[in-house]
């Protein structure tokens, strides 16, 4: 099915005018191949077992699922989507809203391990429609009685396999368990290891079975591997960085302790580079995530784990500043960047004790390795390229009833500054965040502390 010009469009399939009004809030024009090939399974009420990449449009293909089956009038828990981790979570939660906005009065909640516990036990008291968590809090909550699953006929596992690898086996078959005799389930996984296979045996009956291709078939993937000595890697990632010069890439670490080390180095460097990890506070994750998002930062150095929920549009360039073990964790990697039928480049450092891993991962790829000579970068580096924007913070968000609206309006209103310089807006409920072109920055800064937004005045932070 790599043709999707001849995959049948949203309209043949029997969609609700809601869900319709959703699809279309999502962007989607025609099907995705694994919202061909699932959404029909889905809307039958059959188990489905799903291998599918993130950014195949998965989460719009279980989202049907889940909000065809969803009575608004039943003020009760309905819908259970675990993931791995708070990230992809929120992601999940953000796009399930937006295929959900033709429907009035539907409850969805969010709820993660690493933030506060009250204000997540405060909106239980009246049961949402659609749960959206991870496999820790949902099982801290159950234990809790806060949260109830005693009407939930479809329950979603996404990104399966990164859950197994994070341990949360157990919490899973727990969760799982409480849940009512007859339930529709859904096991989306990247990849598809005995684990998996182990799993879906359990909890899935006669699943339909689908399988979407790791990379996407109008996309052409470069893959160069440059081998280079264990102790010039991070000189040869930012010669590798000079060279291509991506607008975006993400630079992938085995080991959580080596991004903040990484993206240190390339800050000294003068790249724009900022790490991501699990032992960092939800906050600082969040901004993070924001700077990224709206091009404040071209450079992300990030663990497996902690990418997860990534949601970039037209990633440049993925790095493996070190080879991972698993020839599936390399396929993943990769798939980020070469999306919606555009180019990609995945970059990889080697060291010669690591060639067998580059064994294993072209007997899973089928591609043979194109080698590269690297000159890891001596001394300070010149010309390197900066983000084109800046982040501006401000502490005020939505408990504040501010909206991007109101913000956009204060910088191209009282500020005098053009609305082509303002970029992407994120407003959170005590923080806001707002891109500006760079060379504005300062201009905006100043006329922001200077003025007011929405007749009031608030603290405002360059990032």
């Amino acid at each position: 099915m790599a043709d999707d010009d001849a995959l049948p469009g949203f309209s043949s399939l029997p969609l609700t005018p809601e869900l319709l009004q959703g699809i279309s809030a999502l962007g989607y024009a025609q099907p995705t191949p694994v919202q061909a090939q699932s959404i029909p399974a889905l809307l039958q009420g059959r188990d489905v077992l799903a291998q599918a990449p993130t950014g195949s449009g998965k989460t719009a293909a279980f989202g049907v699922g889940v909000l065809h089956r969803i009575d608004v009038g039943r003020v009760q828990t309905q819908a259970l989507v675990l993931c791995p981790t708070r990230e992809l979570a929120d992601q999940v939660g953000r796009q399930l809203r937006r295929l959900a906005v033709g429907i009035p009065n539907l409850k969805l909640s969010v709820l993660c391990g690493g933030m506060p516990l009250g204000p997540q036990l405060a909106s239980l008291e009246h049961d949402p429609h659609v749960v959206v968590g991870t496999p820790g809090r949902i099982q801290e909550l159950l234990r809790k009685k806060a949260l109830h699953l005693r009407g939930v006929s479809v329950a979603v596992l996404d990104e399966a396999d990164r859950m197994l690898d994070m341990g949360f086996e157990e919490p899973i078959r727990e969760i799982m368990g409480k849940l009512p005799k007859g339930h529709q389930t859904l096991l989306f996984s990247a990849t598809y290891p005995d684990a998996i296979r182990t799993l879906a045996g359990a909890m899935l009956r006669d699943p339909v079975e689908v399988t979407v291709a790791g990379v996407d078939a109008g996309a052409v993937v470069e893959e160069l591997f440059h081998e280079v000595d264990a102790g010039s890697r991070t000189p040869a990632l930012a010669a590798l960085l000079l060279e291509h010069r991506p607008e975006s890439c993400v630079v992938f670490c085995n080991m959580r302790r080596d991004a903040d080390e990484v993206a240190g180095s390339l800050t000294h460097y003068g790249f724009t580079a900022l790490a991501l990890h699990g032992d960092m506070e939800q906050r600082d994750r969040d901004e993070v995530l924001v700077r990224f998002a709206n091009r404040s930062c071209n450079v992300l150095v990030a663990s497996d784990v902690a990418a997860r929920g990534l949601d970039v549009a037209d990633l440049a360039a993925v790095v493996n500043y070190e080879l991972p073990t698993d020839p599936d964790v390399y396929v993943h990697r990769i798939g980020r960047t070469g999306r919606a039928g555009k180019g990609g480049l995945a970059l990889s450092l080697c060291t010669p004790r690591e060639k067998g891993r580059v064994e294993a991962i072209t007997g899973r790829t089928g591609v043979a390795p194109t080698w590269r000579r690297v000159t890891p970068l001596a001394g300070k580096a010149s010309g390197v390229p900066q983000a084109p924007m800046v982040t501006l913070r401000i502490d005020a968000g939505r408990t504040d009833k501010l909206r991007p609206g109101d913000i956009v309006g204060a910088l191209t209103g009282d500020a005098g500054l053009p609305v082509a310089v303002v970029g992407k807006i994120d407003v959170f409920p005590t923080r806001s965040y707002v891109a500006i072109a760079r060379d504005k920055a300062g201009v905006a800064l100043a006329r922001l502390r200077e003025g007011k937004i929405k007749g009031r005045r608030f603290r405002i932070n360059r990032l």
